[in-house]
């Protein structure tokens, strides 16, 4: 006895179904299926038979990877490195087109391309830096405060003589 498939779903449901679970971005299988009110399974299942006839691999894109949409400016490091990689072979009209079309300046796909070339500095040796400074400040302070501790125990003697000689003088006066 063949068992022959008693779908319910629409094959455009089906095939908007599919686009979303492709297009799914960092979120699970589980949640576009919920979202979609079927059975996670059924989605899993549907993503490997188009797999199959694709030739294609089950694994989704990531959403930052998958489209260029959204302001420029909030685009993530993956867009923006996305947006690098196809406006880098063009030549000016063509880039001016690109960009246009994105809704990108060329001024920050150049910026983007500095901030993707320059080494960044590890957070350990700024740390560092401002922590030798700090540590270099700290020990100045504190010689100044021996320095002024030194001074006023000195001025102190001083009063405590001058007194003492003052008392003396009065006492061989009398």
């Amino acid at each position: 006895m063949t068992r022959t498939p008693h779908s319910h779903h629409s094959p455009e449901f089906k095939e908007q179904a599919l686009l979303k679970a492709r297009h799914r971005g960092t979120r699970s299988v589980i949640s576009v299926a919920g979202e979609l009110n079927m059975s996670a399974g059924t989605l899993r299942k549907w993503l490997q038979s188009a797999s199959k006839k694709t030739g294609t691999t089950a694994h989704p894109v990531p959403a930052a990877t998958a489209v260029l949409d959204g302001p420029a400016s909030a685009w993530s490091p993956a867009q923006r490195l996305m947006a690098l990689q196809q406006s880098y072979a063009l030549d000016d009209m063509a880039r001016a087109g690109w960009c246009r079309e994105h809704g990108v300046f060329e001024h920050q796909l150049v910026q983007w391309h500095q901030e993707f070339c320059t080494p960044a500095v590890p957070a350990s040796r700024e740390a560092s830096g401002a922590f030798r400074e700090l540590q270099r400040q700290h020990d100045q302070l504190q010689r100044e405060l021996r320095r002024k501790e030194k001074a006023l125990a000195e001025v102190a003697a001083l009063l405590v003589l001058q007194k003492n000689f003052q008392a003396l003088l009065e006492g061989a006066d009398t």
